[in-house]
């Protein structure tokens, strides 16, 4: 099951890198999503995974560590808003500059003439 759950972040990660690094900003948003899911299985996995025990119950032998499941809540709801954030920043770019791409145009460069080299 660790194995499972580790190349699945593994490649969740490097998916996640891969579509961060493209020249579009829809990928990159993408990409910033599902780097966050890929932070969260491992925030949830870090709290040792166990099947069918119970996260808090008085009296149990063995239960789960509620914490890391309260540290992946709490990643959801930021990560959404930091979603929601990155997007209203892309559409305002897109609707500025006429242009999905992630890098400056090319007249916003200082020319060598005007810095004075």
């Amino acid at each position: 099951m660790e194995l499972i759950v580790s190349s699945a972040i593994g490649l969740m990660t490097a998916a996640a890198v891969y579509l961060i690094l493209q020249q579009r900003t829809f990928p990159i948003v993408v990409g910033l999503t599902l780097l966050s899911y890929a932070i969260n299985i491992f925030l949830f996995s870090s709290g040792r995974l166990v099947i069918d025990k119970p996260p808090i119950i008085a009296g149990a032998d063995s239960y789960t560590d509620p914490l890391p499941q309260a540290l992946v809540l709490t990643a959801i709801v930021i990560s959404f808003g930091m979603t929601a954030l990155i997007v209203v920043l892309a559409l305002r770019g897109f609707l500025e500059t006429a242009t999905d791409t992630a890098d400056l145009p090319e007249d916003d460069f200082p020319d060598e003439t005007e810095t004075g080299k």
